[in-house]
């Protein structure tokens, strides 16, 4: 897969210096897979949650911080749409950021 933009993630673990390792491991994982349907994700991160909108939930360091994506199973594509607290998460509808 190819993740667009390494950059929000990045200004994300500036800030919460603990999510660094958690979102760089993820970032390498997902770069190596080859994800063609929802269920490719569900076997490799069983706790992400599938949403509509092509949008997939990521529980980051132990489900401190939530990651946002959405999918191009086709162009093999990750946008990173959101990533944050809880609390942050809870603010958003994440089916439509």
């Amino acid at each position: 897969m190819r993740v667009i933009a390494k950059g929000i993630l990045r200004d994300f673990w500036s800030k919460h210096a603990d999510s660094e390792q958690a979102l760089k491991s993820w970032y390498l994982e997902a770069g190596k897979s080859v994800w063609k349907h929802p269920n490719d994700i569900k076997m490799e991160y069983p706790s992400a949650s599938i949403l509509a909108n092509d949008r997939v939930v990521f529980n980051i360091k132990g489900n401190h911080y939530r990651l946002i994506v959405k999918m191009n199973y086709k162009y093999q594509m990750v946008w990173i749409r959101f990533i944050g607290t809880h609390a942050e998460y809870d603010k958003i509808n994440a089916e439509n950021i």
